[in-house]
């Protein structure tokens, strides 16, 4: 399954290699171009006479990378993008390209002060136990620069969800992919961005050579439907539907494209929802401010627990997200 193949790759921001090895295989018989840029996004392009459209999604998810060796044979490292020390501990990882396993290790409970047991972890009070013994050991098998990501399997549990990691952003890569598949009237490039996890740092590039009329932007986004949380600081619920955002800390979305995707679902009977909240940034601020500018907009599928070891989503939250945009990108 695409999904699966697409999550249990590897590639944290910077590291983006295996994934993009995917992606190409995966669109080479649906464009009539793919190239890769200096940055190393793929940009796909399907020729068209309409509008010029980008659709994006980011290949890299969070991560780590090592940075320096602990005299016991540990290794110390630091986060590849936003990732909140409370879900550090006690977590498997794979290092490198080699997949070398690793568990996050830590001051154990029993031996933390009162004032410890209070305090958020850093990566930096944190090591990589890899089973070695010495300095020596370690560097002999790791280099500082390696990087490192949760090592969790896809799979499919309970009432139609799927499990695993990366869903931010392998969920968009998986949307875009099958994307492809159709024929539409507008110019379009899908552009696969590295690097969105450090500061949309792909997109800027793909975005400024395109130069799109418009830009769509897809993402696993947050979703906080858990009964400890009130209602209204949910953001999205799973199996509502692909989530259209209004407003992140990078873009203020364009209503008319907003509008113009809505009116499509409901004439369609697509099922969606709009994002209730204004964190988080993606590639569309990037789309927005780079050459000339573009509309943009963010179509996302809701996961539970986004930027941990592991995330839920709907399975048909992730289908709708496909047809929506397939329907709409027909209207453009």
């Amino acid at each position: 399954m695409l999904l699966e193949k697409l999550c249990n790759a590897t590639g944290p921001s910077g590291f983006e290699g295996e994934v993009r090895e995917i992606i190409k295989e995966e669109i080479e018989n649906y464009v009539d171009e793919v190239k890769v840029d200096v940055m190393g996004n793929i940009i796909a392009h399907k020729k068209g006479k309409g509008k010029k459209v980008l659709i994006d999604a980011h290949m890299d998810e969070v991560g780590f990378i090592i940075t320096g060796y602990n005299e016991d044979g540990t290794l110390r490292f630091e986060a590849l993008g936003g990732i909140n020390g409370k879900v550090l501990l006690s977590k498997v990882v794979l290092i490198g390209k080699g997949k070398i396993p690793g568990v996050i290790g830590f001051k154990p409970i029993h031996l933390q002060s009162s004032e410890e047991r209070k305090k958020n972890v850093r990566a930096s009070q944190c090591c990589i136990d890899v089973g070695l013994n010495s300095k020596e050991e370690a560097k002999k098998n790791i280099k500082i620069g390696e990087f490192v990501v949760f090592d969790m399997k896809y799979g499919e549990f309970g009432d139609g969800l799927v499990k695993g990691k990366a869903f931010d952003d392998r969920m968009g890569c998986a949307v875009a992919i099958e994307i492809l598949k159709e024929s539409y009237n507008c110019d379009l490039y899908v552009s696969f961005n590295v690097q969105e996890e450090v500061g949309e740092r792909g997109a800027y590039v793909s975005a400024y050579n395109i130069n799109p009329d418009i830009g769509v932007a897809l993402e696993g986004t947050i979703c906080a439907d858990m009964p400890n949380i009130p209602k209204h600081l949910n953001a999205t619920e799973i199996g509502k539907g692909p989530a259209l955002s209004i407003m992140d800390r990078t873009s203020i979305f364009n209503d008319e494209i907003l509008r113009g995707i809505i009116k499509v679902a409901e004439e369609k009977s697509i099922p969606y929802q709009l994002r209730r909240a204004i964190a988080g940034g993606n590639d569309a601020g990037a789309i927005l401010m780079s050459g000339d500018g573009a509309k943009v907009a963010t179509v996302s599928v809701p996961c539970r627990y986004i930027h941990s070891s592991v995330s839920v989503a709907s399975i048909e939250d992730y289908k709708n997200t496909v047809r929506l945009m397939v329907e709409w990108l027909k209207t453009v």
